[in-house]
C-alpha cells in the first residue's frame, strides 16, 4: 500500500534511509522486486526488497527500530497478514537461533493452518519459513548469497534454487 512517502517502492527507499537516521548501518540493499502478494487475495501485489544490516544492537532491539519506522510510515498491525504500507522482517542475524532450537523447531513445523491465525509472543531466529519463501530469498540472494541457514546448513542460493521454479519466476526485478 502507498504511504506518506508516496509509492510501495518510495517507501522502501524512505524507509532504508530511516534505518541510517536509526543508527543501523545498511551495508547492502537488494533490487525491488515485485511479487504476488502473501498470503493470496490479502490486498495488492507487493513491492520487496532485502537490505544486509550492521547495528550494535541485540536482535530484539532492532526489531524494535524496524516496526517503529513501520509505525512512522503507516503500518498498523490490526490482522496478520493484512494490508500493510510497510513491513520490515528481521529474517536472521548471522547464526543466531533464538529463542532456542526446540521453539524454533515448533514454529518451524507449524500446520499452514495455525500459522494463519497464530503469531509468535517473541522473536524467532531465523525467519522459520524462510526457506519456502521465493520472496524472500530472490532479494536476500541479492545481498547475501552465501549467508548459510544455521539449522539447515544451506546457503541461501541453496535454498533459493530448491524451490520450485514457478515460484521463483513469480518473483520480477522492478525497472
Amino acid at each position: 500500500m502507498p504511504s506518506d512517502a508516496g509509492a510501495p517502492s518510495h517507501t522502501i527507499r524512505a524507509a532504508l534511509h530511516a534505518l541510517q537516521e536509526a543508527g543501523v548501518e545498511v551495508i547492502a540493499a537488494s533490487a525491488l522486486y515485485g511479487t504476488p502478494c502473501f498470503p493470496a487475495g490479502a490486498g495488492p501485489d507487493y513491492v520487496n526488497a532485502a537490505a544486509r544490516l550492521r547495528a550494535d544492537l541485540e536482535p530484539d532491539g532492532l526489531l524494535a527500530i524496524l516496526h517503529d519506522i513501520e509505525a512512522r510510515f503507516g503500518r498498523t498491525r490490526a490482522r496478520r497478514w493484512g494490508q500493510r504500507t510497510l513491513d520490515l522482517d528481521l529474517v536472521a542475524c548471522g547464526d543466531a537461533v533464538l529463542p532456542d532450537l526446540a521453539t524454533y523447531m515448533a514454529w518451524h513445523d507449524l500446520d499452514p493452518a495455525a500459522q494463519m491465525e497464530r503469531a509468535p509472543e517473541r522473536l524467532i531466529l531465523p525467519h522459520p519459513r524462510l526457506q519456502e519463501r521465493a520472496f524472500v530469498l530472490v532479494p536476500l540472494n541479492d545481498v547475501a548469497p552465501d549467508w548459510r541457514h544455521p539449522v539447515s546448513g544451506l546457503t541461501v542460493t541453496e535454498m533459493l534454487a530448491a524451490l520450485p521454479a514457478k515460484s521463483r519466476a513469480e518473483v520480477t526485478a522492478l525497472a
